[in-house]
């Protein structure tokens, strides 16, 4: 795999992660199924279009209303990822499934906001192939008092070995 390098100690240490247990989760049957559902859906979505939905999402989070966030959050896909952030006792704080266009397909919590395709977590990705792996600069998250990282990897088809979606998964470096 190769990675981007950020500035981040745990960079040894998160690559490990990423080919010992995340890309198990990226090539889970429920996780390529939900993003090639969704890719079928999303693909012919021009730029105007995903603005408006990241709009309405960006609109729920300040509102409290969930209809487009608890849409997502219902999917199978987002109650798998909710499983292994919970299996993995506090190592995870947060994992975005995203589409080949980088909108939200599963998450396991709510996001601020639905499309994540300006960001590097998918930016470093899905442009990039199969072999991809991204290390986000070490972050302190004040309100949980921890110091995480976020790594992305590819989401790839396994009957054509295209990169179809992302998944970026928060890691809490204190927990590895």
């Amino acid at each position: 795999m190769s990675w981007a390098a950020g500035l981040n100690v745990f960079e040894k240490d998160l690559t490990l992660l990423a080919r010992e247990r995340l890309q198990a989760i990226a090539a889970a049957d429920v996780v390529v199924e939900a993003v090639r559902a969704q890719n079928r859906v999303t693909a012919s979505y021009d730029q105007a279009r995903i603005g408006e939905l990241d709009a309405v999402w960006r609109d729920e989070v300040a509102s409290g209303s969930r209809a487009l966030i608890g849409e997502v959050l219902d999917r199978p896909v987002s109650r798998y990822l909710a499983q292994m952030q919970e299996a993995s006792e506090g190592l995870f704080t947060e994992i975005i499934l995203m589409d080949g266009r980088g909108l939200n397909v599963g998450i396991s919590q709510a996001t601020s906001d639905y499309w994540q395709g300006d960001e590097d977590k998918w930016q470093k990705i899905v442009p990039v192939g199969p072999q991809a792996l991204h290390i986000g600069p070490l972050e302190e998250d004040l309100s949980t008092r921890t110091v995480q990282s976020q790594v992305s990897l590819p989401v790839v088809d396994p009957q054509t070995g295209a990169v179809i979606g992302a998944l970026a998964i928060g890691v809490d470096v204190e927990e590895i």
